[in-house]
């Protein structure tokens, strides 16, 4: 049979031509989800993007933290008896070593003369009553609230009024950027330092003064109680043996050194089960004295090298995450800083040499 038509969709497919098609332009648009959210700080509605874990009110200039939470711990009550139990400790031992002093020192010094005698007791009566009130001023004193400021809603703050300021979650309150938040203490504390177990209390703006003060007087206390405890302990320490004639006339054939070390070793452990009770007391004196400044003298140089940086030790510690040439904060090493910090003249900042004001260097 023979096909006499076909269609010319037919033909065309028999053909290899094929109707043009109509061309498909894609496009691709980028959506944005922006969201609505208050500021804490005027009560403003701002529209932000729900990525961002942060973000400024571009009124107040508050800083809200989205992913802020607030850790509740457990143990904060083992925290409080462990402060109570260092004060008491630091108090007793504070009191045992100046009775110490005053008792196993009177007759020994009142032997020499009247004169040094009432010179020993004044001076121990006055470095005890400084120490013991620096101590109190540290401990019990306020470590210092940062100011009110009005927050909360757009007709009391004004524009940049909460600048770099955030939201205390445990205080329930705004937190400026030189305040933090002392959980033991459970109150937001103004430039604060550390939080000091043995005064059961955070060093903060309204007692770190008195905290060095206290530094100081108990650094000068002790190394007074070393020198006059060795003192009278070698007006009262029994004879050590001398050494034996044929013992010095060996030394030529063994070590001399360890052998003359070995040798006041045990003389001066055979005198010490020679002591009195007083030469005891005299004994603990001087070796806890020691111990005890060398701490003291750590912890005070770190301190004032931290004032002298123009920052506190938890600043230091903030830093310290901080990578090289990158500052946050204008700070400057100068010894100006600590006549700022005891609050001496303003007259006397001009008499300090200029070189001794070093800016921080940082990498490049």
């Amino acid at each position: 049979m023979e096909i006499t038509g076909s269609s010319s969709a037919d033909s065309s497919q028999f053909s290899g031509d094929s109707p043009e098609e109509p061309s498909k332009e894609e496009h691709v648009t980028s959506v944005t989800e922006d969201f609505d959210a208050t500021c804490w700080g005027c009560g403003l509605q701002l529209t932000v993007s729900p990525y961002e874990p942060a973000f400024i009110c571009g009124w107040c200039g508050a800083i809200t933290n989205r992913n802020a939470s607030k850790f509740e711990s457990k143990y904060l009550w083992w925290r409080r008896v462990r402060d109570r139990c260092f004060v008491s400790i630091l108090s007793v031992f504070m009191l045992l070593m100046m009775c110490g002093v005053i008792c196993a020192i009177y007759p020994v010094a009142f032997s020499i003369s009247y004169v040094c005698g009432a010179t020993h007791v004044s001076i121990s009566i006055a470095l005890a009553i400084t120490t013991i009130s620096t101590y109190c001023l540290a401990a019990f004193r306020s470590p210092g609230a940062p100011p009110l400021i009005l927050w909360g809603s757009y007709s009391v703050v004004g524009r940049g009024g909460l600048e770099n300021y955030t939201y205390c979650l445990y205080c329930k309150k705004p937190k400026s950027p030189r305040t933090h938040h002392c959980r033991s203490c459970q109150m937001c504390v103004l430039d604060m330092d550390h939080h000091c177990p043995f005064i059961g209390n955070c060093v903060g703006a309204a007692n770190h003064r008195n905290f060095i003060f206290f530094l100081i007087s108990a650094l000068t206390g002790t190394i007074y109680v070393s020198i006059i405890s060795a003192y009278a302990a070698a007006q009262i320490w029994p004879p050590i043996r001398p050494m034996p004639p044929a013992f010095l006339d060996d030394l030529a054939s063994i070590d001399w050194v360890i052998a003359i070390l070995k040798e006041i070793m045990f003389a001066f452990f055979s005198s010490i089960m020679l002591l009195s009770v007083e030469g005891v007391v005299l004994l603990y004196l001087i070796i806890a004295s020691v111990l005890v400044e060398v701490g003291l003298a750590v912890l005070l140089f770190q301190q004032l090298y931290y004032i002298y940086e123009g920052k506190t030790y938890l600043n230091h510690l903030i830093s310290k995450g901080v990578e090289d040439g990158i500052s946050n904060g204008v700070e400057q090493k100068d010894v100006r800083n600590l006549i700022r910090f005891f609050s001496c003249p303003s007259s006397a900042l001009k008499f300090m040499p200029c070189f001794w004001s070093l800016r921080k260097r940082h990498k490049k």
